[in-house]
């Protein structure tokens, strides 16, 4: 037990933290503890969280996409044109198109990082803008409304596969939910990425490399493979949102999500994800998000003002900062003391 909290006390006390905002602002506002409410708060959520378990892969390896928002409006935008282009053609197709679009630009970032040697916020700050002018350039300036989709288009993300009735516990009723199929394709997601990370060689690699380059080098791991491997990843994941973006607010435009890529590293910072690389989780990425999905939803509940949803997000985020910085110091003074303590004991055993 004590080793278990040893491993996952962060993510154990986030979750806490984000089970006790909800029940405060619920108590503030009843009506956000409402089944429609708490429903709406899992969909808002959910391309944030798919963003953010692929941006800890990125992060993992000491890298950083800021790319991601710019890579899911072009993805996006392609996907709109192309169900107005050919509106009989199966959605999986469409979806299948926008996550091509995303995987060729993540791609072309993993080749400037890993075979051109640009460090990767410079990489990514620069198709970041380029993304941008292409979304103005292949839509023509022109926005696209849901009045030019398809029906089949934008059901999906708004489709409802499971309802969770209400159920007594403790003598409280707990609120019916309407699971969507954006939740349900966010937890593959999140399945899948625990999967990767957790049980293979690949992704076991990306901590080793983001924990200490140099070992890794000298244990075969290709570095330049492995981040050309997950900005490939974040791109393909840009683009399946890309398309859920537009599909579920029913528009496409050159400023769909600006600025969400703080948003996104933000939820993994809050996670517990280190900037330095060789730390995160799936659930503490996903515990990120949803925090700063109660955040954004609680602000308009509780009547304050949206304007400062950027302060309080910023003031989160260098918090979360803070807390990584000492406890990563933390672990680092352990090394000394532990190292004497273990040459005593051999010490010990010589005599």
């Amino acid at each position: 037990m004590r080793a278990l909290w040893r491993r996952y006390a962060r993510e154990i006390i986030l979750a806490f933290i984000v089970l006790g905002m909800i029940l405060a602002i619920g108590l503030r506002a009843p009506v956000f503890l409402s089944g429609d409410s708490l429903s709406s708060l899992l969909d808002d959520t959910t391309i944030l969280a798919m963003l953010a378990l692929a941006q800890m892969a990125v992060i993992l390896t000491r890298g950083i996409d800021l790319s991601v928002a710019a890579n899911l409006a072009l993805s996006g935008m392609v996907a709109a044109l192309f169900s107005i282009w050919a509106p009989n053609v199966p959605i999986f197709i469409v979806i299948l198109v926008a996550i091509a679009v995303g995987t060729f630009f993540g791609f072309l970032n993993g080749v400037f990082v890993a075979w051109v040697g640009i460090p990767p916020i410079v990489v990514t700050l620069g198709t970041l803008a380029i993304y941008r002018g292409l979304v103005f350039i292949v839509s023509g300036g022109k926005w696209i409304s849901s009045d030019l989709m398809t029906s089949a288009f934008l059901a999906f993300p708004h489709a409802i596969v499971l309802n969770i009735p209400s159920l007594p516990i403790f003598g409280m009723q707990t609120p019916n939910l309407h699971i969507s199929s954006l939740v349900c394709l966010a937890f593959v997601v999140a399945v899948l990425m625990a999967v990767f990370l957790g049980f293979t060689t690949v992704g076991r690699g990306l901590y080793a490399v983001g924990g200490n380059p140099i070992a890794a080098r000298y244990c075969g791991i290709d570095l330049s493979r492995q981040q050309l491997l997950v900005f490939t990843l974040s791109g393909a994941v840009s683009g399946l949102c890309g398309y859920l973006w537009v599909a579920r607010f029913g528009i496409a435009y050159t400023e769909i999500a600006l600025g969400y890529e703080l948003s996104v590293i933000a939820a993994c910072v809050i996670g517990g994800v280190s900037i330095g690389g060789g730390i995160g989780s799936v659930t503490g990425a996903l515990l990120g998000a949803l925090f700063l999905g109660v955040v954004v939803n609680a602000l308009p509940v509780i009547n304050i003002s949206p304007f400062w949803q950027m302060a309080i997000s910023g003031a989160v985020i260098l918090a979360a900062v803070v807390v990584n910085a000492r406890a990563e110091r933390r672990q680092g003074k352990l090394i000394l003391p532990e190292a004497r303590r273990r040459a005593a004991a051999r010490e010990g055993v010589r005599s």
